[in-house]
């Protein structure tokens, strides 16, 4: 498991949960559009941290757009 590329998106995902929680919280005009923003950087971070996790270090580092592409989708294993 390339354990320094999952740690780095599941804290990036940790991030973006926290700081939409609180936005919910604080922000009464927290609406669909932002929260869907949200959401989407939330889960490609979940979703790198998950289909990349068996990437070589040099394959992460110079991820190509396919790559990028790929990892960001939903897990196939989940679907």
């Amino acid at each position: 498991m390339n354990r320094k590329l999952v740690l780095f998106n599941l804290k990036e995902a940790k991030e973006e949960l926290d700081r939409t929680i609180e936005a919910i919280e604080k922000d009464s005009r927290y609406g669909v559009a932002e929260y869907m923003v949200a959401m989407s950087h939330l889960y490609h971070h979940l979703n790198t941290a998950w289909n990349a996790r068996r990437s070589s270090d040099r394959r992460a580092k110079n991820c190509s757009e396919k790559d990028f592409e790929d990892w960001r989708e939903f897990p196939k294993e989940f679907r």
